[in-house]
């Protein structure tokens, strides 16, 4: 199996639990690495380097997007957020899944960069439901959770975009959908290349032995000819031309006959019934 970890991209409506679902995943499962941004903006109270953000200058914030070292970026009050490509990638060949939490145009803008990445949209089960999580926090005026829910309106019109949706109904059991979804994505076919080529290898089918349809040669032609067969289909394996047929007054198919054309001389190998 090829060790390469899965970029998960966690958006949703403020008030969705995106950062509940997240924190008790990476407290549950040990195969997860929370994606950290780096941003100009200074450090507040209690924050580390390295541990909530990544702190830069202007300066070397600017250099990150002129070397291309940033899976993406944007500019939020004056102030540079992005994710830097090295943390996310040197995380992914170590076989660890990343989890990045992204707003909807951020997330796109990482799909269309990075086609193997999954988007995962988490939601509440009603916009009612939204309403009650956004009031029930305490901490919101009426004015900031209409705000709030109007900007949830327009991202709702992009959630077609996204590889799944997750309603967050109950916390547990969303966890632990949000972690299948994730470890599914192990099992796509891009992802086992290697494992495929030497099963194809072992089993002697590598793609240059598969059998090609040809055109029937005149040799089996004129034999065909001969005992009253209709020649279905010829395939050429190797160096041998196999040919099926059947009396042409026989409809089933399960009469019929396969022949081997090889070195000039024809030879029945294989006769169904």
């Amino acid at each position: 199996m090829d060790n390469q970890g899965v970029l998960a991209v966690i958006s949703g409506f403020s008030g969705a639990g995106k950062g509940t679902l997240m924190r008790a995943l990476l407290e549950r499962y040990d195969n997860y690495a929370l994606s950290i941004s780096a941003t100009t903006r200074a450090p507040r109270e209690g924050e580390v380097d390295g541990r909530e953000y990544f702190f830069k200058t202007r300066e070397e914030f600017e250099q990150m997007i002129e070397h291309d070292e940033l899976v993406e970026y944007a500019q939020y009050v004056g102030n540079y957020y992005g994710t830097p490509k090295e943390y996310v990638f040197s995380n992914l060949k170590a076989g660890k899944d990343v989890l990045l939490e992204i707003e909807i145009q951020g997330a796109l803008k990482i799909k269309k960069k990075f086609p193997e990445a999954v988007l995962i949209f988490v939601t509440p089960p009603s916009a009612g439901e939204l309403r009650n999580r956004l009031a029930g926090r305490g901490t919101e005026t009426p004015e900031k959770i209409a705000a709030r829910l109007s900007r949830a309106a327009e991202e709702s019109k992009q959630m077609d975009d996204y590889d799944f949706i997750l309603v967050n109904d109950e916390v547990d059991r969303c966890v632990e959908e949000m972690h299948a979804l994730i470890q599914a994505m192990h099992a796509r076919t891009e992802n086992h290349k290697t494992l495929i080529e030497k099963i194809k290898e072992e089993n002697g089918i590598s793609q240059k032995y598969l059998a090609k349809t040809v055109k029937t040669p005149k040799k089996l032609k004129k034999y065909a000819d001969k005992k009253g067969y209709v020649i279905g289909e010829s395939v050429k394996y190797k160096k041998r031309t196999l040919c099926i047929m059947k009396k042409a007054n026989e409809e089933s198919l399960l009469k019929s006959k396969i022949y081997e054309l090889n070195n000039g001389k024809i030879k029945r190998i294989f006769q169904f019934n």
